[in-house]
């Protein structure tokens, strides 16, 4: 089992409120860490899977039920078939905190449906923090062995990169698109046909980290504007989709405005294109997107809540490919390159001028940190993750 980091903040969180809603797509990886944490909880803890019948039923009085859980933590999964409970959960915990009980009561369980969270934040505000939890990174994978082409190929599902055979990962990862497509997708969005959304989901592969265009892509569906935009919106509050949004301050330039997408997976790219090792994966177009999302995604991810995430890139050329802003302030440049002998272009050192960044680096997939040209830096992947988790970047 691959020790995952968020675990120490879900403890955290779980000792500073009454609860925790943690988000993520499925097989992440959350009822495994949740039933970690419920394991050695002081006072015990308490496990509901709302998609069994049996746990369902123990919840037909569940104000009853779940107040004579006082003293434990009471794991629910599953937590958007059942809406109705963030009502009562409110009630409880409000009753709770009068009597001078106030942390560690509910951890909720969910694939962040929209709906999940509008009453979440409705009912539950002020209460529950909320966490989101990510496929394996970088950083999660060193200590056990496993290298970065592994996790680039395969992506961060622990089923998935842990599989015996790169051929077995890759049916794991069918077999996932087939399950959000035939089961999530009416679940969450019942209105919209799982058949164009699949579609969508493949034309993106191909498109990976290309700027959004849902004029073209709805030409391409044969579907309108706004369709396309409720089927990204799905994908996305599923968290399989990332809106890189474009830096937008205030420069005496013309700044290209649109968002970039990108699968956050990168093992779901390669599913989607039918790409099962690193030789079918290196000599196809999308290897060059396909690696810069996967660092991407790595780096948001160490990064945490302190720093926002952009791209920023001039209508005439000058570009970096991650920006994170600190306080309202760009504070880091980041270039990708797959390549062993990197250098930056000389576009991302004027974008880097322009946004006056003095910390710029190149991640490659080497193993060896080195100075480069106009003041930045190579970096491998893994260390740059451990420097933006121990928030000290430069």
């Amino acid at each position: 089992m691959v020790k995952r980091n968020l675990e120490s903040v879900l403890r955290a969180r779980l000792a500073a409120m009454a609860g925790v809603v943690l988000l993520g797509p499925r097989q992440v990886g959350k009822t495994t860490m949740a039933r970690q944490v419920a394991g050695n909880w002081p006072g015990g803890a308490i496990y509901l899977d709302l998609e069994r019948p049996a746990d369902r039923r123990r919840l037909d009085d569940a104000d009853t039920y779940l107040r004579a859980q006082r003293g434990k933590l009471v794991v629910i999964d599953e937590i958007h078939r059942a809406p109705g409970l963030f009502e009562i959960l409110r009630g409880i915990i409000d009753d709770r905190r009068a009597a001078g009980d106030r942390f560690g009561h509910f951890l909720l369980l969910g694939s962040a449906a929209i709906e999940l969270m509008r009453q979440a934040s409705e009912t539950l505000a002020g209460r529950v923090a909320y966490l989101d939890m990510a496929p394996l990174d970088a950083g999660e994978i060193a200590p056990t062995g496993i290298d970065i082409d592994r996790l680039w190929v395969r992506g961060g599902f622990p089923d998935s990169l842990l599989a015996a055979t790169d051929a077995d990962s890759l049916d794991w990862r069918r077999d996932f698109i087939r399950s959000y497509l035939e089961r999530d997708v009416p679940m969450f969005a019942p209105r919209l046909p799982a058949e164009t959304v699949g579609r969508l989901w493949l034309m993106l592969a191909h498109q990976q980290g290309g700027l959004l265009n849902q004029a073209r892509l709805a030409a391409s569906l044969g579907v309108s504007a706004p369709a396309i935009g409720r089927y990204i919106d799905l994908l996305a509050d599923l968290r399989l989709l990332r809106r890189l949004p474009p830096w937008g301050g205030n420069l005496n330039k013309r700044l290209v405005k649109t968002p970039k997408i990108y699968i956050r997976d990168s093992g779901l790219v390669h599913a989607l294109l039918e790409l099962e090792r690193w030789d079918h994966i290196i000599g196809h177009p999308v290897a060059g997107s396909s690696y810069e999302g996967m660092v991407i995604e790595n780096l948001i991810q160490a990064a945490g809540e302190r720093r926002q995430a952009f791209y920023f890139r001039t209508q005439d050329g000058a570009e970096i490919d991650l920006v994170f802003e600190s306080g309202g302030m760009p504070e880091l440049a980041i270039e990708i390159k797959r390549s062993s002998a990197p250098s930056p272009d000389r576009g991302f050192s004027s974008a880097c001028d322009a946004l006056a960044i003095d910390a710029r680096y190149v991640v490659y997939p080497g193993d060896q940190a080195f100075p480069l040209r106009h003041g930045a830096q190579a970096i491998p992947l893994g260390e740059m993750v451990e420097r933006l988790r121990r928030q000290d970047p430069t």
